[in-house]
């Protein structure tokens, strides 16, 4: 049309390379030790260069053929033995310089973590120490300064966290089948901090709710009158879904 310039797209010169990366899997996994109400993350103590004898998240470098999730999975069990688990992708960081391999790498290969989010029960989850001398759970505000960026990976996972217990039943994956609502309690507060809720709150709020169930059955502990024990019903926690705020 006249009048009006015509501009052409110039590509600029001296381009960087793209980028040649290999992809690890971080996963942050977290129990809750409902006894003594501490929220626990597993570390393990590197073997090799770099960060050698530094306290880390368990990870690993993907392998040929295998997807993420197999990669996260097959880390989990190379250190965690454990019946019920709740696993989901976290998030991917790759910045530069995240990993010290990368100034020492001729040829610029850049090392991208896809980091895991996992949630164990306690007392089922058996650590696995064959060919390690270094591997433990450690409470989450008790933590060290870790290899990597693994301190910001933690603290993005206890986020998440967080955010999941506030809308979705991941509670219910590390209590037992059947817990009493101090049991459900006393998880919360030890992930969300005692000022979240108090305690009737709480409970007059869940039994509204209409998804625990009463078993009927009621267990002593101390000298404080017998508690019921609940169960959880999914199927009446289905309308809630991904709502927000259900549980506070």
């Amino acid at each position: 049309m006249p009048g009006r310039s015509q501009r052409k797209f110039v590509a600029p010169l001296n381009q960087p390379p793209l980028a040649d990366f290999k992809v690890g899997v971080d996963n942050v996994i977290f129990s809750v030790d409902t006894a003594q109400n501490r929220l626990l993350v597993l570390l393990v103590m590197r073997q090799q260069e770099p960060f050698l004898n530094h306290w880390s998240l368990p990870g690993t470098l993907v392998r040929q053929g295998e997807s993420l999730e197999d990669a996260a999975y097959r880390i989990l069990s190379e250190k965690i033995r454990a019946k019920n688990l709740y696993l989901e992708q976290l998030y991917t960081f790759g910045g530069p310089q995240r990993d010290p391999r990368e100034a020492s790498d001729s040829y610029g290969v850049r090392y991208l973590s896809v980091s895991y989010f996992a949630l164990v029960r306690f007392e089922e989850a058996e650590l696995i120490a064959d060919r390690m001398t270094g591997i433990a759970w450690y409470p989450v505000k008790q933590v060290p300064q870790l290899a990597f960026d693994h301190n910001e990976i933690l603290a993005y996972g206890h986020r998440r966290l967080r955010n999941k217990l506030e809308y979705s039943p991941v509670a219910f994956e590390v209590l037992p089948e059947v817990f009493t609502l101090n049991d459900l309690y006393q998880l919360y507060t030890t992930v969300l901090g005692e000022n979240f809720s108090d305690y009737s709150n709480f409970r007059a709020r869940l039994l509204k709710l209409g998804f625990l169930c009463d078993t009927g059955i009621k267990v002593s502990r101390g000298a404080g009158r017998p508690a019921s024990l609940y169960r959880f019903d999914a199927e009446a926690f289905a309308p809630l879904k991904d709502k927000p705020l259900v549980f506070i």
